[in-house]
């Protein structure tokens, strides 16, 4: 199976809720004030939330239709979303020395955070980047014993420590080993621990501290990991972490068999942050490069161009 039927089918359930909102709506006589608000009411009850949906409405209102088939809203519906999708669409690059890129993982826990951190480790590895993971999540040791099988899985060499330990210290040793076999690229997974903020902004401050200290320009990105299935509290998310972290892009995860991968177009217009890829199944190959126009059509529930 390609990547794009994939695609499709892991976005299967969205584009059905979509259409379950939508339902009749293309079928009215006139497109009218009535009626575009209630296109725009199900857009949001579909998790592409109030800005977004918002857009799409006042777009489908500007070209004056007096009535619109189903198949032209989809395709009306997949326009408006990837104009929304593709400003945030942006390659995840690997620059700057002295080596090596240091990327922040951030996410609350189960968002699929240290999963997705292998799969990016796999990606790198497949462009000829040389990787070294960094377990930060001392927390809880099922996330280091978890790091440490998906970098025995990926061929990457992951640095450790025990339970309980200095996060800081892990990535101090972290960078120190990447500058001296060489590696390009240290990923660090760290703790999610939301319920107490003041422990996780200091924490990651001390990580940013030691980093400065060896790389000033490091970390070179904060990326935070998003469970689509959590819906609209995935927003929530980016605005705490913004706000605690200094996030420079997103990773969605679990898009596969949800029904709220609409969220990704919420948070795309609410925030406007890079989303540098998007995962779709649970093998080694499933988190890819975020494409606009193939999620915007498989939202709509249109066929892979």
């Amino acid at each position: 199976m390609s990547w794009l039927d994939r695609l499709r089918g892991g976005f299967a359930k969205t584009a059905e809720k979509v259409a379950d909102n939508l339902t009749g709506l293309a079928t009215k006589a006139a497109l009218d004030t009535s009626t575009l608000d209630d296109i725009e009411e199900a857009l949001i009850a579909s998790d592409l939330g109030p800005e977004a949906s918002k857009r799409i409405r006042d777009a489908i209102a500007a070209r004056r239709y007096e009535q619109l088939d189903e198949r032209g809203l989809r395709t009306i519906l997949a326009e408006e979303i990837e104009k929304i999708l593709a400003p945030v669409a942006k390659p995840l690059e690997v620059y700057g020395f002295p080596r090596p890129h240091v990327i922040l993982v951030i996410g609350v826990n189960g968002s699929g955070k240290t999963t997705t951190i292998g799969k990016l480790g796999a990606w790198l590895k497949d462009e000829d980047y040389g990787v070294l993971l960094a377990a930060g999540d001392t927390f809880r040791a099922a996330a280091i014993e978890q790091l440490r099988i998906w970098g025995d899985r990926i061929g990457a060499p992951v640095i450790s420590g025990k339970e309980g330990g200095d996060p800081a210290g892990i990535v101090f040793d972290g960078v120190k080993q990447a500058t001296a076999t060489g590696e390009d690229v240290l990923i660090v997974d760290t703790a999610g621990r939301l319920q107490n903020k003041t422990h996780l902004m200091d924490e990651l401050s001390k990580i940013r501290r030691v980093l400065g200290r060896l790389n000033p320009d490091a970390p070179h990105d904060v990326l935070l990991v998003l469970d689509a299935t959590t819906g609209q509290n995935a927003l929530a998310q980016v605005e705490v972490f913004r706000e605690t972290a200094g996030v420079t892009g997103l990773l969605m995860t679990k898009l596969d068999g949800t029904a709220r991968g609409g969220v990704m177009v919420a948070a795309a217009e609410k925030f406007g942050l890079p989303i540098y890829a998007i995962g779709v199944g649970e093998g080694v190959s499933d988190l890819r490069p975020f494409d606009p126009r193939a999620v915007a059509r498989a939202i709509a529930g249109l066929p892979p161009e």
